[in-house]
């Protein structure tokens, strides 16, 4: 945020709006990497180890939740920026 906004500063706004918008692809690009990930490792933990399906799915859950909140907080930071 602090980099977009000397950019935009420096640079002038057309910079500063690219930049921004990158800021906002690359958070939900991460997102969805790191969901993949998630999702990847709790199968093959449940694959591993059946009777903890539950324990691992509800962990799994909560992680992506924590996930989807960080890359939407990202978001409107960066949609702040741009309009603010």
């Amino acid at each position: 945020m602090l980099l977009a906004t000397f950019l935009q500063a420096a640079a002038g706004a057309a910079l500063g709006n690219g930049v921004i918008a990158l800021g906002a692809a690359i958070a939900v690009i991460g997102a969805g990497f790191g969901l993949g990930k998630i999702g990847q490792s709790a199968m093959e933990s449940i694959a591993r180890q059946p009777e903890a399906a539950g324990d691992i799915r509800s962990s799994m859950i909560l992680i992506g939740a924590f996930m989807e909140g960080a890359s939407l907080l990202a978001i409107i930071v960066c949609l702040l920026a741009l309009y603010a």
